[in-house]
């Protein structure tokens, strides 16, 4: 099969993800718009008949002083990855890059590699001896991915030293997600743990609602966040940096992101932001403030949230990163141990892989991002 490679207009790139039963938010033309500091461009592969047949957006950060850039596909491109000839695919896309002035091409296949089901991982957190997702046995295992991977290596691309162990990729190698095709909402519900169950209900009964907020509301979104950020001590994102996630996100589809709260007596407690791709959905920002957690707010805001997906047709409720520390004196551990009350399953990626254009000018970017 010949393929053929080139920049593609916004409008194409839209239509074909459109056209797709989803894709990352991260591979949508308008993440371009949320990433400024960050020059793009929309690739398109080509069949021998001229359709479109995959696309890819790259985002292109440049060097301090010289004119060579690391050119980063975030979560894709959106192309076939089971492909036998996977080489016809990534050798125009590195051929072309390497022409745009990239000494280093970073991306992140969308190819699930492994899934471990709630069940698996509550041995594995019982298991004293177990301390990693990686020493509990998958629920389910994809062999393709595996062949994806070898290719990958065979072709000259790299992997992180971290070999994956979760945050050592710019986007998470592993994530939280709640299958929704082919259940019922009361099946979902029933998947989760007594906990969250009793949780939502005591939101509930305590008179916790949850609304839908809008653009005017992202200031009090922004308080919320960053009473968190004290908290949990992350650095904030700054207000400006979700006004234009919103406007340009939902400027390119009204119904890209949306924004919650689960207030009590008038009382915003706890707030989150979701994308949604097709039949995707991404739980993606989270906040809550140091009062009222004893009416279980972001318990009755997820369920909610869970609840807008399952109505909009979503095929998965995705709670984004994880760790995959199953060490209960980890600081990352909250975090799995939240979302497996969900009865979802821990899913991995073949994480990301970097091909270096120039070997010097990527070991140099190598030690300059190790020592940040």
């Amino acid at each position: 099969m010949s393929l053929t490679l080139r920049t593609i207009s916004r409008e194409q790139h839209l239509a074909y993800i459109q056209s797709q039963p989803a894709a990352s938010h991260c591979q949508v033309p308008a993440w371009a718009d949320v990433k400024t500091e960050w020059r793009s461009e929309n690739l398109g592969w080509f069949d021998a008949t001229g359709e479109l047949v995959g696309v890819g957006l790259v985002l292109y950060r440049q060097l301090p002083k010289i004119k060579r850039y690391l050119a980063y596909l975030p979560e894709g491109p959106v192309i076939n990855w089971y492909a036998p000839n996977l080489d016809d695919w990534l050798q125009p896309m590195l051929a072309h890059l390497k022409q745009q002035g990239a000494f280093s091409v970073k991306m992140g296949p969308p190819v699930v590699i492994r899934r471990w089901d709630s069940a698996a991982i509550k041995s594995g957190i019982q298991n004293p001896d177990v301390k990693r997702l990686k020493d509990v046995e998958a629920s389910h295992i994809e062999p393709r991915a595996f062949e994806v991977a070898d290719r990958l290596r065979r072709m000259g691309w790299q992997q992180g030293e971290d070999g994956g162990a979760g945050f050592g990729d710019v986007q998470p190698r592993y994530v939280f997600q709640v299958p929704l095709a082919n259940r019922s909402l009361d099946d979902v519900l029933k998947g989760f743990n007594q906990l969250w169950r009793r949780n939502i209900k005591k939101a509930e009964k305590a008179g916790v609602e949850v609304v839908q907020g809008g653009y005017e509301d992202l200031a009090e979104w922004q308080r919320l966040y960053e009473i968190t950020a004290v908290r949990d001590r992350f650095r904030p994102r700054p207000l400006s940096y979700f006004q234009r996630m919103w406007t340009v996100l939902n400027s390119e589809d009204p119904n890209r992101m949306r924004l919650y709260f689960a207030r009590h007596n008038g009382v915003n407690l706890s707030a989150a932001t979701m994308l949604v791709v097709g039949g995707h959905v991404w739980y993606s920002y989270g906040a809550s403030d140091n009062i009222g957690r004893e009416v279980r707010p972001s318990n009755a805001m997820q369920w909610r949230m869970l609840r807008d997906a399952y109505a909009m047709g979503a095929t998965v409720y995705d709670l984004r990163g994880i760790s995959d520390s199953l060490d209960e004196t980890d600081h990352l551990f909250g975090l799995i141990q939240f979302k497996v009350g969900t009865g979802g399953e821990a899913v991995e990626y073949v994480g990301e892989w970097d091909f270096p254009l120039n070997k010097l000018l990527h070991k140099a970017l190598d030690m300059y991002m190790s020592r940040r």
